[in-house]
């Protein structure tokens, strides 16, 4: 079985946001999958996505504080700042963090730890909504 979809993630501000159920909303079939994977794919080069802590929201705090240390604004080696000073910063932490995730699928659900969610890593300041695409492959229950 082969799904594929594409979907809208609302306008987050600045930051790291916990998107698992939102993005489980929109892929209801994923439930009728005994075994298989799901890819998802940010189709934005100013955005990222990730794995990480799904409980304590000071995890994408600190995520955002150290991100912004590592990748700093107005630095005056930047040669592409026509679109504001947080575009080309945005940029490179999109490359360290990545664009797509793949997650296996076992029973029906997401086989990640009780403890992992998909973050949206919004990397502007005002990064407008977000497209995903969602693949899914896998036997059927």
């Amino acid at each position: 079985m082969w799904i594929q979809k594409e979907i809208q993630l609302p306008a987050y501000r600045r930051g790291f946001h916990l998107v698992t159920a939102e993005i489980l909303n929109q892929i209801p079939e994923l439930k009728q999958i005994h075994i298989g994977l799901l890819n998802i794919l940010i189709k934005h080069t100013s955005a990222s996505l990730t794995i990480n802590e799904n409980a304590d929201p000071t995890v994408r705090k600190d995520f955002e504080s150290f991100f912004n240390r590592t990748v700093p604004e107005e630095q005056p080696y930047y040669l592409h700042n026509d679109e504001g000073s947080d575009d080309l910063p945005a940029h490179l932490k999109s490359s360290l963090l990545g664009a797509s995730l793949n997650i296996p699928i076992t029973q029906g659900r997401l086989n990640m730890g009780i403890w992992q969610g998909i973050y949206l890593c919004e990397h502007r300041n005002h990064g407008g909504s977000r497209s995903l695409v969602l693949t899914l492959q896998g036997e059927k229950l």
